[in-house]
């Protein structure tokens, strides 16, 4: 079973809460607040975004390239591709 999958209710808890900081974000807009408040806003989003990237990938690095229980070098091969695919698309 996947990680995502495993954790999905905690993750799914994660999203939801960024999905309201993004509305109250956009409310902020609405109501045409200060620049402060919406650069605080737009910072405490980002941050949970990364925090829910940081969470995936620490997950996905003990289940797909830590695991002892992972004996095909093959898979753990490809666990790795994979993160380093996500890692350069991330960090462009």
């Amino acid at each position: 079973m996947s990680h995502t999958v495993r954790d999905k209710s905690k993750l799914l808890a994660r999203v939801r809460r960024i999905r309201g900081q993004v509305e109250a974000l956009e409310r902020s807009l609405e109501a045409e607040k200060g620049c402060a408040e919406v650069l605080h806003q737009i910072a405490a989003v980002r941050g949970a975004m990364n925090g829910l990237m940081a969470q995936v990938l620490e997950d996905h690095v003990h289940s797909h390239i830590a695991d002892p229980a992972i004996t095909d070098p093959a898979e753990r091969t490809q666990g790795a591709d994979e993160l380093i695919e996500v890692l350069r698309s991330y960090l462009r």
